[in-house]
């Protein structure tokens, strides 16, 4: 069965699109593609992520933008694969998630999958936080399920750490009687994005060079771990809400940083995502496994390094030695969690997100 799955995180540069074949066990990705955000678009949709005016007028006019950029991102992968549309059985739209609330009980993600069904003309399955959080969990994160069934290994212990927007980590036993573990532990590269677009006009730091030529910031980086989020135990998730361009100015007044210079905030804060990760990974693989990197962040040199060297004497690889390119990693577990939802089957973890019980997630619009 082919199935394709449409990402697109907290970052909101691209839209990740991926066609995988999947028998039930094995997962084959064959065929991606990435569709860039409109600088209009997306400067939009970050807004809408925070208190405003105007709301609903706004949000149904980006749901529908939104929708079609999906599409877009769909129909250029099916297109450019000469894929027949027919072989697809289902799309996996994870949507943009605008707002996640879990202490409110509520997550929202956008991009209406109606327009999405219409325009591609193939089953879509959306909507998949929203169940687990009717049974009480926190809706997120619901990759470690799809770690769980890709990257499971009976001899060692594993921990798959995923550097979007935000950071995420998943604890694989090697003894499968034990649950899955797996929780957001801070920001991954949302706020190193955010400080460079506002300090040198672009949208992320390559290979975390910028960071690199700065000196971290003791007394700030105090502060940013002082959040009581990082201590605070599993179900544990957490977005835009919390780690945003507001809170940092106001860590940087609190730290007496006003006048500190941008590289070494830059520095500071690729520290903050490197030290938070490393610390959740630590305690996590107190008698050995291994670590693997997915997501965007496992392109920054940089951070790679501080990971190494706070990690040691584990070795940090990125999920390709595991057979799956870290790029498309959360793309792939919507199209299989389409596949888990159009087979009847349970697509989040209790042990992860806090609910009640395993759940069937998403909702089935037919084209």
């Amino acid at each position: 069965m082919r199935y394709l799955g449409l990402m697109s995180g907290t970052s909101l540069d691209s839209v990740d699109a991926v066609v995988v074949e999947y028998n039930g066990r094995d997962l084959d990705l064959i065929a991606s593609h990435s569709e860039p955000f409109p600088s209009d678009l997306r400067h939009r949709t970050l807004a809408l992520m925070h208190p405003g005016d105007d709301e609903i007028e706004r949000l149904g006019r980006l749901d529908l933008e939104l929708a079609e950029l999906f599409a877009r991102a769909a129909n250029n992968l099916i297109d450019a694969t000469s894929l027949e549309r027919s072989s697809i059985r289902a799309i996996g739209s994870h949507g943009q998630t605008v707002r996640h609330r879990p202490d409110a009980g509520f997550t929202l993600q956008i991009g209406d999958p109606n327009l999405i069904a219409e325009r591609t003309g193939i089953t879509l399955v959306a909507d998949f936080r929203r169940r687990d959080m009717a049974a009480g969990g926190q809706g997120a994160p619901l990759v470690p399920a799809y770690h769980r069934a890709l990257f499971h290994d009976a001899g060692v212990d594993r921990i798959i750490a995923n550097i979007g927007g935000m950071a995420n980590v998943t604890l694989l036993r090697a003894d499968s009687s034990h649950p899955v573990t797996g929780y957001d532990t801070g920001p991954g590269n949302v706020l190193l994005d955010s400080w460079i677009g506002r300090h040198r006009q672009l949208e992320y730091d390559r290979d975390g060079a910028w960071a690199a030529s700065g000196q971290i910031l003791p007394t700030l980086l105090e502060r940013l771990l002082d959040l009581p989020f990082f201590d605070a135990p599993a179900p544990k998730s957490t977005g835009r809400e919390q780690f945003n361009p507001n809170w940092l100015d106001a860590c940087i007044r609190d730290a007496d940083c006003g006048q500190a210079q941008p590289a070494d905030v830059q520095a500071t804060l690729l520290e903050l995502t490197a030290r938070s990760l490393s610390r959740e990974i630590g305690a996590s693989l107190d008698a050995g496994g291994e670590i693997y990197l997915c997501g965007g962040g496992s392109h920054n040199k940089y951070l790679l390094q501080r990971l190494q060297a706070l990690l040691e004497p584990y070795e940090v690889r990125t999920t390709a030695a595991l057979g799956q390119d870290p790029d498309w990693v959360e793309a792939c577990a919507f199209a299989w969690l389409a596949a888990r939802t159009l087979e009847g089957q349970s697509g989040n973890l209790p042990a992860v997100t806090g609910a009640r019980g395993e759940r069937i997630l998403g909702a089935i619009y037919q084209p």
